[in-house]
């Protein structure tokens, strides 16, 4: 037996040795590899988290402190250590264990956690809320140095090195240097200051001069300006945190040290800790961007499936032609050059292609920036986190109508990333930007075809947005109209966009077979939205179903269906299949479709519903 069955709770870990400590962190490595390997997930962050997780675990008790992962997706040794290791087989998929920090899954989840930056905001609120309501328990935030590119991150350090507040902060740094100001005599420090006989004198240093606050407040200043003169401050220092570091991450007895200094600190202190992504597999720690998220490999060797064309491949290969032609395109993204299909685009413009890090909004307002002096910016974003940039959008795009295009990936459902990772709500929050084109393709000739009208022949800022994966079975080319009619018929009009529109199309084939006549039509275009086109079917037909991965409010259907209030068009019988006004979770994307009453047996279950209301009663409401 290994020495991970042996640990089932925090009191198994607690009586290992320490010698004892390294053997499970090996086998904590064999278990990811093993899980993973078949379900897909985060392999590389999860295996460079090993030691920092194990530690955390022997000196907070979960259930009672608040350690708060930014991002979620170094949780998984913490989910590993807290009672849900037998729920691997299932992780990610639909009712399974998620990939993030849940709440509702354990006690020892205190929050929701799948966009980085925002975890020690989080961590400071729970510790003041601690004071403020005289409770007892200690708060951890643990960051990776990737989080540490959002300007979020900052903002909350600031803050925290303000308060006061008795709180830690692990900076996870698996490669990227913090600041040059950390250097080595600011390491040297660190290690002195976190040597026990060191820390143990300045505990009974205080004890004694508890008496004689005067003299002891005077040695400390005198100490701290001797410091301050001779060696050189790091940003930490200057935000007011107490700085130790850095740590080896991956020798658990030695962060289990400091990570009990740094506790008992009682203040705000940061712990830079160094570890290696991917650590302890071989094919994870050579290439550990490619193992970062990854689908089923082979546990051995690492090899995964061949990857198959899809949108975001496509995007960036007809980014690079029209590039070659135009040389004011330039790409920008939020520390997402391969997801997003830029990594040819990088290696073959790289003076044109800028990544920010995690740090949304000033990749908006880059393009604000890079537009209004002439170029063409290409920002390539998944839905869900260019919602951060929200404000942007408005102040640094929309007021001075700028042109610049925004590749809005994963738009829709994305499957097993979950509720964090839903893009649900783009076509709401882009529809309310004043000058917005959104253009929504259902083919990859469609997205090669919107991207140059993007940026040729369109002025303001324009949304291109299409889902993750590949094409359905319609693979037609986009003929330039913002509203197309797929199919003729007179009894129904389904109106869809995106990829969606196959489940329309697969909908009308099965009523078609029972004799029902349905015409299906495509939206090219969500703003403008063509309405009259529509409407036009409307009249004819009299009965209207919408079936889209969209949220409910603000929905292209909402458009639709005031427009025909306006025009006077009488429909007898309406139905709106969409995500709903509450958070989609995790699964595959068939099975939530299916979950959330949009896909094709849906849609025709609908139709049917309409037209058997209209026989019983003679006619219908909206």
């Amino acid at each position: 037996m290994n020495i991970l069955d042996k640990v089932n709770s925090r009191k198994d870990l607690l009586a290992l040795r320490s010698e004892e400590l390294p053997l499970l962190c090996q086998d904590i490595r064999e278990f990811l590899r093993s899980k993973i390997s078949v379900t897909g997930g985060h392999l590389a962050s999860s295996l460079g988290t090993v030691e920092i997780t194990v530690a955390l675990h022997r000196v907070y008790d979960a259930e009672r402190d608040r350690l708060l992962f930014d991002v979620g997706h170094q949780s998984y040794v913490h989910k590993i250590l807290t009672g849900r290791k037998n729920a691997f087989d299932q992780l990610r998929r639909f009712g399974g264990l998620s990939g993030f920090p849940k709440p509702c899954e354990s006690v020892c989840d205190p929050f929701v956690a799948g966009h980085a930056s925002d975890s020690v905001s989080v961590a400071l609120g729970m510790a003041r809320a601690r004071t403020l309501l005289h409770e007892n328990y200690d708060v951890v935030a643990i960051l990776g140095d990737g989080a540490l590119t959002g300007g979020l991150s900052y903002e909350a350090l600031c803050d925290l090195g303000q308060s006061g507040e008795p709180m830690v902060v692990i900076l996870n740094d698996n490669g990227m240097s913090i600041s040059p100001s950390v250097g080595g005599a600011a390491r040297m420090l660190s290690r002195i200051r976190v040597e026990p006989a060191y820390l143990n004198f300045k505990r009974s240093f205080h004890r004694v001069m508890k008496p004689f606050p005067k003299t002891m407040t005077a040695i400390h200043d005198g100490k701290e300006w001797l410091k301050d003169r001779v060696l050189p401050d790091n940003i930490f220092d200057s935000m007011g945190l107490y700085y130790i570091g850095p740590v080896d991450g991956h020798n658990v007895t030695e962060l289990e040290t400091q990570l009990r200094w740094a506790r008992d600190m009682n203040k705000p202190v940061l712990l830079h800790v160094c570890t290696r992504k991917g650590k302890g597999i071989d094919y994870a720690e050579k290439d550990p961007a490619k193992y970062h998220g990854v689908g089923p490999f082979d546990p051995i060797t690492g090899e995964t499936a061949p990857k198959k064309p899809d949108f975001s491949s496509v995007f960036g290969s007809e980014l690079c032609a029209l590039a070659e032609k135009n040389p004011r395109i330039c790409a920008i993204t939020a520390a997402m050059e391969d997801g997003t299909g830029l990594t040819a685009f990088a290696e073959k413009y790289p003076g044109r292609f800028f990544d920010v890090g995690i740090a949304e909004g000033h990749a908006t307002a880059l393009c604000g920036g890079l537009a209004k002096q002439g170029m063409i910016p290409v920002f390539a974003v998944y839905s869900t986190f260019l919602q951060r940039s929200y404000d942007m959008l408005i102040e640094d795009i929309s007021l001075l109508g700028l042109h610049a295009v925004f590749c809005v990936d994963r738009s829709g459902l994305v499957g097993a990333d979950g509720e964090t990772h839903q893009g649900s709500f783009d076509a709401a929050y882009l529809a309310t930007i004043p000058g917005m084109t959104i253009l929504e393709p259902s083919s990859f000739a469609e997205l090669r075809a919107m991207l140059r009208h993007a940026l040729e022949e369109c002025s303001g800022p324009v949304a291109v947005c299409y889902p993750r994966g590949g094409e359905g079975t319609w693979k037609g080319e986009w003929n330039g109209e913002s509203v197309s009619v797929l199919r003729e018929g007179s009894e129904l009009t389904i109106v869809s966009y995106g990829v969606m529109i196959n489940e329309a199309l697969s909908a009308a084939e099965a009523l078609a077979a029972e004799g029902i006549e349905a015409e299906v039509i495509k939206l090219s275009s969500l703003s403008p939205l063509d309405t009259e086109r529509v409407l036009s079917s409307l009249r004819k037909t009299g009965r209207f179903v919408f079936a889209a991965e969209c949220c409910h409010a603000g929905s292209p259907a909402q458009t639709i269906l005031a427009a025909a209030a306006e025009a006077g068009v009488l429909l007898r019988g309406s139905r709106r299949l969409d995500l709903g006004s509450g958070i989609v979770k995790q699964g595959d994307i068939p099975t939530l479709r299916a979950r959330q009453g949009i896909d094709a047996a849906a849609i025709v279950n609908a139709a049917k519903e309409i037209l058997h209301e209209e026989s019983k009663t003679g006619s219908a409401g909206i």
